[in-house]
């Protein structure tokens, strides 16, 4: 084949098989599977172009495809060329091809840094892992501030020294009582309730006795009510009980406990303590504001009877 070569037998075009059925086979075969499968690549190339419009190099797939179709049509004009000299198109074809060749080379190597940064596979699975971790943190964050949210929502409703709803929850739960025994037709009372020379207490045995002794007060009040029962710090030494369905009699019968159990607790402490007791009861059309003073100007009557004692 070497001698055959360079003892200038052949066509200087290169393309002198002798018609020889297996070089012809070899030489059309090849060329044929060849530019089928470069018809093939720009086609998919432009419908990968199309579909994933954010990867931000189409312009280098374009120019790939444009490359791999000129590669394809310098193989056709191959196959045409066995029986026909074109040659000058031929020739033509394989110079678009090298230009638009180093146009893509060109273009590869100033998008290598941008290909280099595409995250690898292992890579991916290593960053949605972290991902993975850092959403059950998150999870976990969130459970806990909502449990310490919970807490402060908590904390904010209830009266720090005695434990019991403070003044602006027991005001607001009075409200929706009311609405809910106008709404079904039920009864509702209330009970105010005063501690007994507390000012005295405070003045003789000081201000820490005082609110020990409004602690112990609100801790009798709470095991002296029902469950259903809502107990809240008033202001100052009074407190507001709210009794859901509850008529005159049975709310001045709880009345009488809570006075009583006050009267005679355990003695924590060496001072003698009792309360007075006014009872308010929901009429028609009333409002928290009607039912509070209802209450407690039966307080101040109870009062002026001498205290200890429930109107």
């Amino acid at each position: 084949m070497l001698n055959r070569l360079f003892d200038g037998s052949l066509m200087p075009h290169g393309h002198c098989l002798l018609w020889r059925e297996d070089l012809l086979f070899l030489h059309l075969s090849g060329d044929a599977l060849t530019f089928i499968s470069y018809a093939s690549i720009p086609v998919a190339l432009i419908y990968m172009v199309r579909k994933r419009q954010d990867l931000h190099i189409n312009g280098f797939f374009i120019l790939f495809a444009t490359f791999i179709a000129f590669c394809g049509i310098s193989h056709a004009i191959g196959i045409l060329n066995i029986w026909y000299g074109y040659y000058f198109i031929e020739g033509l074809a394989k110079f678009l091809t090298g230009i638009v060749s180093i146009l893509t080379a060109i273009m590869f190597w100033r998008l290598m840094p941008t290909i280099m940064a595409i995250p690898s596979s292992k890579l991916l699975a290593q960053r949605n892992e972290e991902l993975l971790i850092m959403q059950r943190q998150l999870r976990e964050a969130n459970k806990e501030l909502e449990l310490h949210s919970s807490k402060l929502r908590g904390q904010a409703n209830i009266d720090s020294l005695t434990g019991v709803n403070n003044r602006r929850l027991i005001l607001k739960l009075l409200t929706q009582d009311i609405e809910r025994s106008a709404r079904h037709q039920r009864d509702l009372s209330i009970l105010m309730i005063d501690l007994d020379h507390f000012k005295i207490i405070n003045d003789k045995y000081g201000h820490q006795m005082g609110d020990r002794v409004l602690s112990i007060a609100a801790r009798t009040i709470v095991q002296a009510c029902r469950e259903s029962d809502l107990v809240g710090r008033y202001g100052g030494e009074e407190f507001l009980v709210i009794l859901p369905e509850t008529n005159k009699a049975a709310a001045f019968e709880l009345a009488e406990r809570i006075r009583k159990q006050v009267e005679q607790q355990p003695r924590e402490i060496d001072i003698l303590v009792s309360c007075s007791i006014g009872v308010g009861y929901l009429h028609k059309d009333q409002d928290s504001t009607a039912l509070i003073k209802e209450a407690d100007d039966a307080l101040l009557q109870a009062k002026e009877m001498g205290r200890n004692r429930v109107v």
